[in-house]
């Protein structure tokens, strides 16, 4: 076996693990990050690009956000639907700032490039990862890779390995409790090499279900519809879709919506989801590891940067002071602010959806939802500062 030693040792090679790590190497904090996948897997992915100010000043302190300042959109406001009716909420004067649209998958690739370029250690491909002694002084990590077993000797882990990797399944189930929330319909989603149908984000509920008109740029659009969890992708033409979309949005944005071939197309189930606690002796969880909300609001990545923030800073007390406080406080302090966003999520998860189980009651408290946000300046002002961020 052949074994080696750093640090921090990352579960997990996606934007969390890979920010936490770039941000540690800008405190001299050394990091090795593993990663099941290959990197053009993790790219491969597609997920929301709608991104908070802390997410973009952590970025700017990691030294990788030149091109997310020179290519993400700012967006000034956020749109709801209800039927033919539209609230507009300007989130910078509600709230004092905007949200930046610039994908996921663009985050990840700019912080791949940065720790490259720093000769970051990245091992792709690490099978059967393990973390072992946690709650010790030394924990250490095996995994193999191309057949061969390896160990890593290291002081933390984090667990940035998302919902189904191994960190949060290795504290045992009667240490930690899990809340969980699914909700009766998945999001299905395209991505259009089509100019965006509205310069800003829309959320949609109509009779048919919600729907959503987002972008990643002037000329790649991201739409959703709701559907049933039993759809399958196969069951979903693209002329399928684009019926189906244009009979849930605003009459006046459906005109102008201009279509074309899907470049991907996918289902996603609708959770929310907390551990409690997010730590376990020395081994922390972060992002999707430790808790899931639904897409609505764009809040994973976000949430995410978040406690990447708060383990970030609890490491560097700790090598450049010894004091741990920052680190045994870790899982209560990101928690507090997980929360709220769960709390959000499930609030405009609830007033954006319909269900053949609703009732008319139910239906109705969203129109009077709708109708507060529209009247009151307070109501849009909590909306906002939501949307763009909760302070860390």
């Amino acid at each position: 076996m052949t074994t080696g030693k750093t640090q921090v040792a990352i579960i997990g090679g996606g934007p969390s693990g890979l920010l936490l790590s770039q941000l540690l190497h800008t405190r001299g904090i050394d990091s090795v990050v593993l990663e099941r996948r290959t990197k053009a897997h993790v790219l491969g992915r597609i997920r929301a690009g709608v991104l908070e100010q802390g997410l973009i000043a952590l970025m700017d302190e990691a030294g990788c956000a030149d091109r997310l300042h020179a290519e993400g959109f700012v967006h000034d406001g956020v749109q709801l639907s209800f039927g033919e009716d539209r609230v507009h909420i300007n989130i910078v004067e509600a709230a004092g700032k905007p949200v930046v649209v610039y994908g996921q998958t663009e985050v990840t690739r700019d912080l791949y490039a940065a720790r490259e370029a720093a000769g970051g250690r990245l091992i792709f491909e690490a099978e059967d990862v393990a973390i072992h002694d946690a709650t010790s002084d030394a924990p250490f990590v095996t995994y193999t890779l191309g057949g061969d077993s390896h160990r890593l000797d290291c002081d933390f882990v984090a667990g940035c390995d998302g919902f189904h990797g191994i960190s949060r399944q290795t504290i045992p189930a009667s240490a930690r409790t899990e809340f969980e929330k699914l909700y009766p319909f998945g999001w299905l989603g395209i991505l259009s090499e089509t100019p965006p149908v509205v310069p800003e984000i829309l959320y949609a509920n109509s009779p048919r279900g919600f729907a959503l008109c987002s972008m990643r740029n002037a000329a790649l659009s991201r739409y959703y519809i709701q559907c049933p969890l039993t759809d399958r992708v196969e069951d979903w033409s693209d002329d399928a879709f684009w019926d189906e979309f244009r009979r849930r949005i605003p009459s006046d944005v459906a005109a102008d919506l201009v279509t074309g071939p899907s470049i991907e197309k996918s289902i996603a189930p609708l959770r929310s989801f907390v551990c409690e606690p997010m730590q376990w002796g020395r081994l922390f969880l972060c992002g999707d590891a430790a808790h899931i909300v639904p897409p609505t609001g764009a809040k994973g990545l976000n949430t995410a940067a978040s406690d990447v923030h708060y383990l970030f800073h609890a490491l560097s007390e700790y090598y450049q002071t010894g004091d741990s406080a920052g680190i045994e406080g870790y899982s209560d302090q990101a928690l507090a602010r997980v929360w709220k966003t769960q709390r959000f999520s499930w609030w405009l998860t609830s007033l954006m959806h319909r269900t053949p189980e609703m009732s008319d009651f139910e239906e109705r408290m969203q129109v009077a939802e709708i109708a507060f946000l529209r009247e009151n300046h307070a109501a849009q002002t909590a909306m906002a500062q939501n949307y763009v961020g909760l302070p860390y």
